[in-house]
């Protein structure tokens, strides 16, 4: 049974329950809760507390507030520093928020909820006696609970008191206090508090489990320690110091068994003779051990036998990638050349293209091609030098640079050394690593390298460098300038489906436990998933997809008992769901503004509409469809070549100024730049103008001048594939391009009509229909 509705200042709490007969302090800091506490005071000093459903709020509403809180009486304020004041209050009685009305501070009116007597049943006295039992069995777990405030709390006279003063002073979350709270059946709360409880008690034992586990575990540790340092001790009084001269005799014979330059083993003699004088109980012992391993652990003259013969080499080259040939020609070419003169240097490549197309991989088939060992130095998001340098000696937990480790993984002077994602190393105020790698892909330097740690020169010239980067423009040019660049363009779709058919599909089967009997996928359903499902400049993602039509037909052969299952593209949709890939289409017919462009993405080419509309106005010129700076440029640039030739075009003299122009490219959420879509641009403005359609058929890429000449861009192959996807077989390319159309396979360029522009006037020849 409730009272009557009363009317009183409100303070919502963050992370923070108050229960009745409950005594707490706390900080108020919001402008509204300190002028609902001086409302308080200037009533009868009676408030309501009401916890947030949500602590990152700092304005509630009535639906971010718990129903039920606790109506308290204000016992002190003391003032901090401003607007904070600390509160200290107690807990009346429970209250449910019916309205939430609100001036300079929240007020609300509410229903107060009187306490239900508990009726003596045995029932009621049995959870009672588990309660009591249950709270004093926590509390002896829990240290920070003293026996003498269990005793106080279970001394109460009231049972729900009890139940209360319990759950206020256990480290619950809000939600499970806030539940008891709302919890107004007297039965009902002792059940739950009875379940929390023992929740706390299972907690609080595994705790202490954990607890002296660790504690056995550092008493074991000790136990060593103090064990070694007695032994330490016994050694020195018998003068019997055979661990340390065991270990020097080893060094030495290490030292002697390499064919190590005579300025190395002068240096190894040095710290040696002092590793001898230092008292083994001073750090400064496992120092000097670690530069001495460090040093002797480098393969000073141990080389792997490369593979002369090419046609071996070439073999495992072509097992292993299909494609790539520019950098398996010069591979070949570097061994031929070392047939001939065993000083030939070895190249540092640099593969360049984008994710997924097999630069780091081939690096792999590299190696054994070579007869080398491989190892891979990680370059991504480095920013110190050290990392390329070494740390020196001098600081505590010094080590070897990245390139003497890994000369050390490798377990000979002649490896493959793949630095993979060479574009992404930044520099800051620990020094530049791209500078610090200038040295190292020298090939008239790295003779005689340098690492801060180590202090002696390490021969690199017989090391194999191949760098991978998705860009060229984050490289400086100075690094840039001593490796040999080797594009790696994204693959065709017939290259897809030969990779998949040779290497993805036979890889995912052996996988998963099949065989091309127990799993056949169609050329049709290779194709469908190609084209349908992945949309990637490399395979990664067509890998995943057939890894999962693998996943689908295992469980269809296990579940239906099938020995095989053939995949067609009506099976590849009902395993990997409704086509995630689709490309525009060209337009259905020649429109007045409308042009197709060609752009180049990280994940291939792509084909954009450009479109233009002319409205009466006042001469603004709109740009939209979240355009780059440089894009935004090249719009200006076509603007300024139109007005130039106005009298060519058939313009009026003043024809901008009472006119709108607004271009949109559409798909705006995509980030859009680069400056190869100058001529497409110009183009559509001019439709616009004039009113002449532009051909469906056509598309086009290529720079823009304010003069009109049209200037070379990249990306050439990705962007032809692109509008053959789109069903356009005819397109406009720059004249500077011309060299790279050479470069393209012909299968890429079957059924393709280039059209090469050196101005705008070439390409308004083709463009209208």
């Amino acid at each position: 049974m409730t009272e009557e509705r009363k009317h009183l200042p409100l303070i919502p709490l963050k992370g923070l329950t108050i229960f009745p007969n409950m005594i707490i302090h706390f900080d108020v800091g919001r402008e509204k809760s300190v002028k609902a506490i001086e409302a308080a005071m200037l009533q009868d000093e009676e408030l309501l507390l009401v916890t947030q459903k949500d602590t990152k709020l700092d304005e509630p509403g009535s639906t971010d507030l718990y129903e039920i809180g606790t109506i308290v009486k204000v016992k002190q304020i003391v003032k901090l520093k401003p607007p904070v004041i600390k509160v200290l209050v107690e807990g009346i009685k429970r209250a449910r928020l019916l309205e939430i009305t609100s001036k300079d501070y929240m007020e609300g009116y509410i229903e107060e909820i009187p306490e239900e007597g508990v009726e003596l049943t045995v029932e009621n006295e049995a959870l009672m006696r588990t309660v009591g039992e249950l709270f004093e069995t926590y509390a002896s777990l829990n240290t920070k609970l003293s026996m003498d405030m269990v005793y106080s709390i279970l001394g109460s006279n009231s049972p729900m008191e009890v139940m209360d003063l319990i759950i206020a002073n256990m480290p619950l979350e809000v939600a499970k206090k806030q539940a008891i709270l709302a919890c107004l059946d007297a039965s009902s709360r002792m059940y739950k508090v009875i379940e929390l409880l023992q929740e706390e008690i299972e907690v609080l034992k595994i705790q202490k489990q954990i607890y002296n586990k660790v504690k056995d575990n550092i008493d074991q540790t000790q136990k060593e320690y103090f064990l070694r340092e007695q032994l330490k001790v016994i050694q020195e009084e018998l003068g019997d110091k055979d661990g340390l001269t065991a270990d020097i005799d080893n060094y030495k014979k290490k030292m002697d068994a390499h064919k190590m330059p005579q300025e190395v083993k002068n240096k190894i003699e040095k710290e040696i003779n002092r590793l001898m004088k230092v008292p083994s109980s001073s750090p400064e012992t496992s120092m000097l051990r670690s530069y001495i391993e460090a040093v002797l652990d480098l393969p000073w003259e141990l080389s792997t036998p490369e593979i002369e013969d090419l046609n071996v080499a070439e073999d495992v080259l072509e097992r292993d990638h299909y494609g790539l040939s520019q950098v398996k020609e010069r591979i070949l070419d570097f061994l031929a050349v070392k047939n001939f003169s065993k000083q030939a240097e070895a190249p540092i490549l640099c593969l360049v293209g984008p994710p997924g197309v097999g630069k780091t991989s081939i690096a792999k088939s590299i190696a054994e091609a070579t007869g080398r060992n491989y190892v891979r130095i990680s370059l991504g998001g480095i920013r110190d030098e050290a990392e390329i340098r070494g740390h020196r000696r001098t600081y505590v937990g010094a080590m070897p640079g990245r390139f003497a480790t890994a000369l050390t993984q490798a377990g000979s002077n002649n490896p493959l050394m793949l630095l993979d994602e060479i574009d992404k190393m930044m520099g800051d105020f620990r020094g530049d690593p791209a500078a610090a790698l200038l040295e190292i892909l020298d090939s008239a330097q790295n003779h005689s390298f340098r690492d801060h740690y180590l202090e002696v020169p390490v021969d690199l010239s017989k090391v194999l460098f191949v760098a991978t980067a998705n860009s060229l423009s984050t490289i400086p040019r100075p690094l840039l300038d001593r490796m040999e660049v080797i594009e790696v363009s994204s693959y065709t779709a017939l290259e897809k489906l030969q990779i998949a058919e040779r290497y993805l599909i036979p890889k995912e089967l052996k996988k998963h436990g099949l065989n091309k009997k127990s799993l056949k996928i169609s050329e049709e359903a290779l194709k469908f998933v190609v084209e349908h499902y992945t949309r990637e400049a490399g395979v990664r993602n067509l890998e995943r997809q057939i890894g999962t039509l693998c996943r689908k037909a295992t469980r269809e052969m296990a579940t239906e008992n099938k020995k095989s299952v053939t995949m067609n593209p009506k099976k590849v949709q009902n395993y990997l769901g409704a086509p995630k890939v689709t490309y525009e289409e060209k337009n259905r017919k020649p429109q007045v503004g409308v042009v197709r462009g060609l752009a180049w993405t990280a994940v291939g080419g792509d084909t954009l509409s450009i479109e233009v509309n002319v409205m009466d106005g006042k001469g603004s010129f709109e740009l939209t469809g979240n355009m780059g700076n440089v894009m935004k440029e090249s719009a200006r640039a076509a603007m300024s070549f139109i007005r130039s030739k106005r009298e060519i075009l058939g313009l009026k003299k003043d024809f901008y100024q009472g006119i709108d122009i607004h271009i949109h490219i559409p798909e705006g959420a995509v980030p859009k730049d680069g400056p190869s879509a100058g001529i497409t641009m110009a183009t559509a403005i001019i439709s616009a103008l004039t009113q002449k359609a532009v051909r469906n058929d056509i598309a086009m890429t290529g720079e823009i001048t304010i003069r009109g000449r049209v200037l070379a861009i990249g990306g050439l192959k990705e962007k032809i594939l692109a509008a053959k996807r789109a069903g356009i077989f005819e397109v406009i390319v720059p004249q500077e391009n011309q060299k790279n159309i050479l470069e393209i396979d012909a299968d890429v360029l079957e059924g393709m009509k280039v059209i090469y522009a050196e101005t705008m006037d070439d390409v308004l020849l083709h463009v209208f229909a």
